[in-house]
C-alpha cells in the first residue's frame, strides 16, 4: 500500500494519545522523533500517517512529517547482484549505513531541510527526496520494521528514537494482508504464497522478538485505531 493510500482521517481516534505525544514534542527544544515499529503488515504505515495528520491538525502543516525505512531498501539491481532479491525486506536488504547517518542529520541539523527518501509499492523502488523534513518540523515519525532489532548497524537507532511505539496484529491477520499487497503487486499466487510464508512471515517472527523494547504497544485488531493496550 503506498503512504498516500494508508492515510485515514479518523488515525488515531485516541485524542488522549496524539495529546501525550505533543506533550512530549513539546518539552525539549528539537526534534522528536518517534519509532513506528511492527512486523510487515501489523498497519504502521495507517499509524504513522495518522499521527502526522492529527500533529498537523493541531499545529500546522509541515509540523510533523513521517520518514519512512522503506525509502532505504536496496534497488533491485543492487539486490539482484546481491542475490537477495527473493527475500527482499528482511534486514540485510536495507541500506542500515544511510538509515541511520540521515537520522543522525534529522537529529542534529535542526535548521536544514532534509530530504527523505520514499518508497513506490508500485514499482518496488525507493524515490529519492520525496519527503520533505524542514525547520519548521518538530515532530518526526521513523515507520518501519527494524528500528528496535538488535544487530550491527540496526542497534544504532534506538539511540536516535526519542520513543517506540509497537504496532501489533494476530499472524494470521498478517498473512491475509501480505498475499494481498503481494498479489496487488504482481506477484502470481504460488508467488505470493511462497513469499509471504517464506519471507515476509519470517521477518514478522523477527520483529515480534524485538517487541518488548518498545515503550508502547498498539494493538489495532483489538483496539482499532487508537488503541494502547500497553506502555
Amino acid at each position: 500500500m503506498s503512504r498516500e493510500s494508508a492515510r485515514s482521517p479518523d488515525l488515531p481516534a485516541n485524542e488522549t494519545l496524539v495529546q501525550q505525544l505533543l506533550e512530549s514534542v513539546d518539552r525539549g527544544p528539537g526534534r522528536y522523533l518517534l519509532g513506528i515499529v511492527g512486523p510487515p503488515g501489523a498497519g504502521k504505515s495507517t499509524v504513522a500517517a495518522g499521527l502526522e495528520d492529527a500533529a498537523n491538525a493541531r499545529r500546522g502543516s509541515g509540523f510533523a512529517a513521517v520518514a519512512p525505512l522503506d525509502g532505504f531498501h536496496l534497488s533491485n539491481e543492487q539486490l539482484d547482484e546481491l542475490g537477495l532479491r527473493k527475500v527482499k525486506g528482511a534486514p540485510e536488504t536495507f541500506d542500515v549505513e544511510g538509515f541511520v547517518l540521515l537520522l543522525e542529520r534529522v537529529r542534529r541539523e535542526l535548521e536544514s531541510t532534509i530530504f527523505w527518501p520514499g518508497f513506490n509499492r508500485a514499482i518496488e523502488e525507493t524515490v529519492p527526496g520525496a519527503i520533505r523534513i524542514t525547520a519548521w518540523t518538530r515532530l518526526v515519525v521513523c515507520e518501519g520494521n527494524y528500528l528496535l532489532l538488535d544487530r550491527p548497524g540496526w542497534r544504532d537507532v534506538r539511540r536516535l528514537l526519542d520513543a517506540a511505539w509497537y504496532v501489533d496484529a494476530p499472524r494470521l491477520a498478517l498473512r491475509e494482508r501480505l498475499l494481498e499487497r503481494a498479489l496487488a503487486g504482481g506477484r502470481t499466487e504460488e508467488e505470493a504464497v511462497w513469499h509471504v510464508d517464506e519471507n515476509d512471515l519470517r521477518n514478522a517472527d523477527l520483529v515480534a522478538a524485538t517487541k518488548s523494547a518498545a515503550d508502547r504497544l498498539l494493538d489495532l485488531a483489538t483496539d482499532g485505531s487508537s488503541g494502547v493496550v500497553g506502555a
